[in-house]
């Protein structure tokens, strides 16, 4: 997940989003780093570690690294006009990036961007299936009527199943001051979003609006299912959501050579924050008082990292490294106004209860040391050792050893790696707490994530948050068997213990019950909370292969050739349940969350590129195979899904890009991504004979498939989301000048 993956900025650490995800898809429950805030324009390239690097840069390095290395020389200026449009029509997105900078002496340099960009909405809603919703919302001969009679005029029910708006403005510099003693360097970075997008329709015999929304047409059609008159004409409402995002991250350090030695010393800050407005709904427990726009309130993470890296080559064949990092985070959660959360709250959005607003604390102190053995001129032996203290759970202790040995005049390298690593639980997942309402016959009843540090969480038995803890093993081989041709392929093995996660929503079978006392003292039906309670592990393989330089006609060929297969990726045993959840039967991993972890993914990925270089023009061609994902949606499809899966099968997206130079600092490009308009497709599969049966009766078949894509107005995606985009093919343009 993007949880155990750590993202740096030129070596180093960048700060983490401020957003939970807790949806049910693919990452639910974590956090990571926006890498989107960085222009792409800033970027010179990306290092890519695969193996597990905690012993050297701490927490969140379960699964690799990933260091966005930032232009770091002035040779030119560069302004990039692009603009693109879905094959549709709608969709347009336009841009305007300006990279730039100076020279000074010894090396010294400046390089900022600037990058402006706006993307619209591209909708795809689907036709409601009539027989589903009627299921969700009819049940009555009146209801069933004014269902018919509404989507006889609105056959989508008036839903925008799009993709939202985002406009966006990101600022980022690079430099580097050589002087007399050494160097001065560092980067800044800031980007602010604002997205706005439409939650699902609310149509007439779904919700209404106390009159607040609308205008009495008297005479006109009431589609409420009801006789009320101050429905008469009413059309129902859509809710929308505005998001005001920011996140920004600056670097100041300093390097010098002293008697032999490297000397690395610098200062890391960075932030994100999420504040949310909600616009045209109401507040029904309000009534009439209830205000049509909210301040739900929002998020916001800082840190603040210091470095002091040592390093030296003893002698040509030994160099030592160590160094120490201290850093301080912290997470906020912002509380909404009064409204937004009263009662059942903002319809489609309810607001951060004031009862949930916090803000939290940590800070961690860690060292390090990390040595490298040049055996012979063919053999490398590596090896590190982390100890890292945390102020909310105490201590955790890593290693790592690797080892290189070339073969065969270099032509073959062997390679292999063995470590322990950790991700300490982020602040988000200890502290963060919601309630959530909902109207269930005529009242109001809750439901809440429990903040691990709550009295409700000790009193469930749910121990304190402490670290994931990994142990990796990697083997591979590099090979370079003809001149331009070069083939990497690699081994893996991730196993996890104490892996954190996001619990399957718990409710008591009996209010006498310990589990049901501590839901009704906490005022809720159901609860969620983060636990320390799977070990999973993860192993596969990745391939590499490429080969340039290939003389085709009066031009350049390079093929590439980048795939990864998942060879296993399962949970060992069973979860490590609270006792009073263990006594109602009931378990922390449903079956929905099981086969999010285990099959949420694509079981493979491939990619197969063409480039070709001729006299003033590039052509690229890129062909993506995604491989099946399959999901178990309890929430939506009921209990008839531990007998069913969703099942997105297999796909191919086809790119291609040309590129011609006009003049020499002149260049015009056009792409067409998903040149061939593939779509994700799902269908439904039988685990067992039960399942079976469902899906041999067709009508029931239809049913399940509107629940699990909300009557069909999801019928592309489903409510989890597929492999690959559902927008269809989308045509780009950009035009680069470079002065």
């Amino acid at each position: 997940g993007p949880s155990r993956t750590l993202i740096l900025i030129n070596g180093k650490r960048k700060n983490l989003s401020s957003l939970l995800y807790v949806q049910f898809a693919p990452g639910r429950g974590e956090t990571g780093a926006d890498l989107s805030a960085i222009p792409i324009d800033a970027i010179k390239r990306v290092e890519i570690l695969r193996d597990g690097a905690s012993a050297q840069y701490g927490s969140d390095a379960i699964a690799g690294v990933m260091n966005v290395i930032l232009k770091n020389r002035y040779q030119f200026s560069s302004l990039t006009f692009n603009a693109g449009v879905t094959s549709k029509g709608d969709g347009g997105n336009y841009g305007l990036s300006f990279n730039s900078g100076a020279s000074f002496a010894n090396n010294g340099f400046l390089n900022y961007t600037i990058d402006v960009s706006q993307q619209n909405n591209a909708v795809r809603s689907g036709i409601i299936h009539r027989p589903t919703e009627k299921a969700i919302f009819g049940g009555s001969s009146s209801a069933d009527a004014a269902i018919d009679a509404y989507l006889n005029r609105f056959p989508t029910g008036n839903n925008t199943n799009g993709t939202g708006e985002i406009s966006a403005a990101k600022f980022n510099l690079n430099f580097g001051a050589p002087v007399d003693a050494g160097q001065f360097y560092g980067n800044a970075g800031y980007v602010n979003k604002k997205v706005f997008s439409n939650a699902n329709f609310r149509t007439p015999y779904w919700r209404t609006d106390a009159g607040l929304l609308h205008n009495r047409i008297p005479g006109a059609p009431n589609y409420t299912g009801g006789t009320d008159p101050l429905y008469e004409g009413y059309l129902g409402y859509e809710p929308t959501f505005e998001g005001d995002l920011s996140d920004y991250h600056a670097t100041l350090g300093f390097k010098t050579l002293r008697n032999g030695w490297t000397h690395d010393v610098s200062f890391t800050t960075g932030g994100n924050q999420q504040l949310y407005t909600v616009e045209n709904t109401v507040n029904r427990t309000l009534g009439t008082l209830s205000p049509t726009a909210f301040k739900p309130g929002g998020y916001k993470f800082s840190h603040v990292v210091g470095n002091y890296d040592i390093s030296r080559e003893i002698s040509q064949q030994f160099s030592l490294a160590f160094g120490t990092e201290v850093r301080r985070e912290t997470y906020q959660i912002i509380a909404g106004d009064t409204a937004s959360y009263s009662g059942e709250g903002a319809n489609s959005f309810p607001g951060i209860r004031a009862e949930n607003a916090s803000s939290n604390s940590r800070f961690n102190l860690g060292v390090y040391a990390d040595a490298t053995l040049n055996v012979n001129a063919d053999f490398l032996l590596n090896g590190a050792v982390r100890y890292e203290n945390y102020s909310d759970f105490g201590d955790a202790f890593v290693w790592k050893l690797s080892s290189r040995y070339k073969l065969a005049d270099n032509k073959l390298v062997l390679r292999a790696s063995a470590s322990t690593g950790f991700r300490a639980p982020t602040l988000h997942q200890i502290y963060a707490q919601s309630t959530q309402a909902s109207f269930v016959a005529g009242t109001i009843q809750l439901s809440g994530l429990f903040n691990n540090r709550s009295k409700q969480a000790f009193l469930l038995g749910v121990p304190r948050l402490t670290p994931e803890k990994s142990t990796n093993f990697t083997v591979g081989l590099g090979l370079v068997p003809v001149r331009n041709l070069s083939i990497t392929l690699d081994y893996y093995n991730i196993r996890i213990k104490d892996r954190i996660f996001y619990s399957s929503a718990i409710s008591a079978n009996s209010p006498s019950s310990q589990l049901g006392q501590i839901l009704a003292a906490a005022g809720v039906v159901q609860a969620q909370f983060f636990l320390n309670g799977l070990e999973t592990q993860n192993s596969g393989l990745d391939f590499v292969a490429n080969y340039k330089d290939i003389a085709l006609g009066n031009g350049k060929l390079a093929i590439n050739l980048a795939g990864n297969y998942q060879l296993t990726n399962k949970i060992i045993g069973a979860p490590n349940d609270p006792a009073p959840i263990k006594a109602e039967g009931q378990t922390t991993l449903s079956a929905q969350i099981r086969s999010l972890l285990t099959e949420g993914r694509p079981e493979y990925k491939a990619v197969l590129g063409f480039d070709y270089l001729i006299n003033k023009f590039a052509f690229s061609l890129n062909n993506t195979l995604f491989g099946p994902t399959r999901f178990q949606d309890l929430d939506n499809g009921g209990s008839d899904m531990l007998n069913i899966r969703q099942v997105f099968k297999p796909g191919v997206v086809t790119d291609l890009s040309i590129r011609y130079d006009i003049k020499k600092n002149v260049s015009f490009s056009v792409a067409a991504n998903n040149i061939l308009n593939v779509l994700p497709k799902w269908n439904l599969e039988a685990i067992n004979s039960a399942g079976q049966t469902l899906l041999n009766n067709q009508a029931q078949r239809e049913l399940l498939e509107g629940f699990l894509s909300f009557s069909g107005r999801y019928r592309i995606l489903g409510y989890n989301g597929s492999q690959f985009s559902q927008l269809g093919t989308i045509f780009q343009a950009s035009l680069v000048f470079r002065f």
